[in-house]
C-alpha cells in the first residue's frame, strides 16, 4: 500500500516551469465543437506572452485507476500525469455528462497524486446543451479540486452550442475562453514565489493511495 505523501513534499506551483501552461480536455468521444474551441486557444497562445499546450484524452491511453504503478502500464499514463505535473497554469475542460464532469476526466483525476495540482492555478471550461446545465460539472470539479488544495479561478467558461455555428465558436466564446487564459496566467504569475496559501491540503498529510 503507498504511504502517505510528506507535507514537505507537497509543490505548491507558483510558476516553478516558467509560463507553460496546459489545456486538458476530458473526452474520449469523437472530435467535436469543445475540441475545435479548445485546440484554437491554445494555438492563439503560440509565440505570446504565455503559452498554452493542448491534451486531449481522447488521443491518449489512460489506463483505469486501480491502484497500480503507473510507471509499469504500456500506455500513456506515466506521460500525461508528468503533463499536469510540470503545467502552470492548467485549465480542465469538459463536456457536462449526467449532470457531471466525464469519466474520462474523473479518472485522470483519481491517478494524480496530490502534489500535481497543490496549490496550482487551475482554471475550468465546461459545455452542455443549454444554459440550464451550467453548474453540473462546475460543482463537481470544484469538490475534487479542493481536495487537492488547487487555487481555482472564481469563474468558470460555460459554453452552450448557440455559441458555435458550423462547428466554431463565435466571437463570445472566444473572448471567454482568451479571457480565462489571461486570467489563469496572471493568477499564477502574481503567486509566484509566494507563501502557500492556508495548510497543507488534508490529503496530502492523511489520504493513503
Amino acid at each position: 500500500m503507498a504511504q502517505p505523501v510528506p507535507a514537505d513534499t507537497v509543490r505548491y506551483g507558483a510558476m516553478a516551469n516558467g509560463d507553460s501552461g496546459l489545456l486538458v480536455l476530458g473526452s474520449a468521444q469523437a472530435p467535436g465543437r469543445l475540441r475545435t474551441a479548445l485546440a484554437a486557444t491554445a494555438e492563439r497562445t503560440a509565440g505570446g506572452d504565455h503559452e498554452l499546450e493542448f491534451l486531449d484524452l481522447a488521443e491518449k491511453r489512460v489506463g483505469f485507476a486501480d491502484g497500480r504503478d503507473p510507471a509499469t502500464l504500456d500506455d500513456d499514463t506515466a506521460a500525461v500525469l508528468a503533463a499536469v505535473a510540470a503545467a502552470e497554469p492548467v485549465i480542465f475542460a469538459t463536456p457536462t455528462y449526467r449532470g457531471s464532469m466525464t469519466a474520462a476526466l474523473k479518472n485522470l483525476f483519481d491517478l494524480l497524486p496530490v502534489p500535481a495540482l497543490a496549490g496550482k492555478t487551475v482554471g475550468l471550461v465546461t459545455m452542455g446543451g443549454s444554459p440550464h446545465h451550467y453548474l453540473g460539472a462546475d460543482r463537481h470539479l470544484r469538490d475534487v479540486l479542493a481536495f487537492f488544495g488547487a487555487l481555482v479561478l472564481p469563474v468558470t467558461v460555460y459554453l452552450t452550442n448557440d455559441q458555435f455555428t458550423d462547428g466554431e465558436p463565435n466571437e463570445r466564446a472566444t473572448a471567454e475562453l482568451d479571457e480565462l487564459i489571461a486570467s489563469a496566467f496572471a493568477l499564477a504569475r502574481a503567486r509566484e514565489g509566494a507563501p502557500p496559501l492556508g495548510p497543507t491540503p488534508f490529503a496530502a498529510r492523511a489520504i493513503r493511495g
